[in-house]
């Protein structure tokens, strides 16, 4: 068939579908009243998923996994958990005792007993303030706010022991590199280099640290340190229950949010299992109203499909006729239906925002999501209208005729 008469089949087909408008506009609406409500339910559950796993995914407390018991850990075994492709962070910790100190700014601004957190490199829960030096510090806020202390600011640490009999103080200036918020860590801590830890161990210990203006006690060893337990961070949420599994079969106890994150695939899963089968059940109901409005109409328009074919049309050519005219209204209903999906939408979003602790969208569709669903409006439309197109070709001109 010629493009010239191809156009020329394109423009009968909407000049009927003009013609007969309120027909077309029928079948379009049934169409639409499919396409909207998909759209709404699909965006829902994209919606709330993705905003689930978004809050999830951004939260490193729930890639933390807590080593709950205390072991004997040697540098090494930490360097083969760091190589792990399912790790993300991992850095020795020394014992809990050891992981407390005093800090201090003057008589009136003083912490005692603040946590002390190794980290390094890539620790999730600082995310872009660094450490660079030993004598610098990252301070929570809640310990920020006890010390009135800001960024660049000298803070001191204090440490006491026992020993011989008497009880001696090491000290340590510290430079406030930054400030942690209180969104992961509310608690009155502060993060530094594991050196630092190591200084407090050994000092605990009776070892001379002149680090902390401490020369009496034994002298430091050159042994490699030991840890009690590590700070662990998995790579992804997707790699928490892997890397707890294998720490229990070590037989080390741990603790994690794993139990938060099954609950979220979980609620994925009911809400595709749910939206399946209203989809399934909604286009199987489409699907047979459009076999009928479609058969329907081919048959209401024999006599005009008789004409096609006797003024030179070919089979295959009435066939594409009513192929053409199938894929202009769904086309026509996804339009219809998208806007309908834009207007409720903004209505799911405006009247769940007071309930929404983000300001992101509880109804949301991707511009991916978008295309994908037209085009499978178009290929059911493809496919409905093939049957109709399949009865317009066995129709016979003249037998059609007879009755004029």
């Amino acid at each position: 068939m010629s493009f010239n008469r191809t156009l020329l089949l394109g423009r009968l087909a909407l000049k009927d579908l003009w013609h007969d408008h309120i027909i077309s506009f029928c079948i379009a609406s049934s169409l639409v009243a499919v396409i909207a409500p998909l759209l709404l339910l699909f965006g829902l559950r994209f919606g709330i998923v993705s905003q689930l796993q978004d809050e999830l995914a951004n939260d490193p407390r729930n890639l933390e996994i807590r080593m709950l018991s205390s072991g004997n850990y040697d540098p090494e075994w930490i360097a083969q958990l760091r190589q792990r492709p399912d790790v993300g962070f991992a850095i020795g910790q020394t014992r809990s005792l050891n992981t407390l100190a005093d800090l201090q700014v003057d008589s009136s601004h003083f912490i005692e007993n603040a946590e002390v957190i190794p980290t390094d490199v890539g620790d999730p829960l600082l995310g872009n303030l660094k450490i660079q030096q030993e004598n610098e510090v990252v301070l929570t806020q809640e310990a920020a706010r006890k010390l009135a202390a800001k960024d660049g600011d000298t803070v001191t640490l204090r440490v006491s022991r026992q020993l011989d009999g008497r009880q001696e103080w090491g000290r340590k200036s510290l430079v406030v590199a930054g400030i942690l918020p209180a969104t992961y860590f509310n608690r009155a801590a502060f993060f530094t280099q594991s050196s630092l830890l190591l200084l407090l161990e050994n000092f605990r210990d009776g070892y001379a640290t002149p680090a902390l203006g401490a020369t009496s006690g034994q002298p430091l060893s050159a042994k490699p340190p030991r840890y009690a337990r590590a700070r662990l961070y998995a790579k992804s949420i997707d790699h928490v229950a892997s890397l707890e599994r294998d720490l229990r079969a070590q037989r080390i106890e741990t603790s994690s949010r794993l139990a938060d994150i099954e609950n979220v695939k979980s609620i994925n899963r009911v809400l595709g299992l749910i939206f399946n089968i209203i989809a399934g059940t909604a286009l199987i109901g489409c699907i047979a109203s459009l076999v009928g409005s479609f058969i329907a109409n081919v048959d209401r328009k024999r006599k005009h499909i008789a004409v096609l074919r006797l003024l030179g049309f070919t089979g295959p050519a009435v066939g594409g006729y009513v192929i053409v005219q199938g894929c202009l209204l769904s086309l026509l209903a996804y339009i219809g239906g998208y806007g309908i999906y834009l207007i409720a939408s903004q209505i799911f979003n405006r009247a769940l925002a007071g309930s929404q602790a983000t300001d992101q969208m509880l109804c949301k569709i991707t511009l991916t999501h978008s295309l994908l669903a037209m085009l499978m409006t178009v290929v059911v439309a493809l496919v409905v209208a093939s049957i109709g197109a399949y009865r317009a070709i066995n129709i016979e001109p003249a037998q059609s005729l007879r009755e004029v």
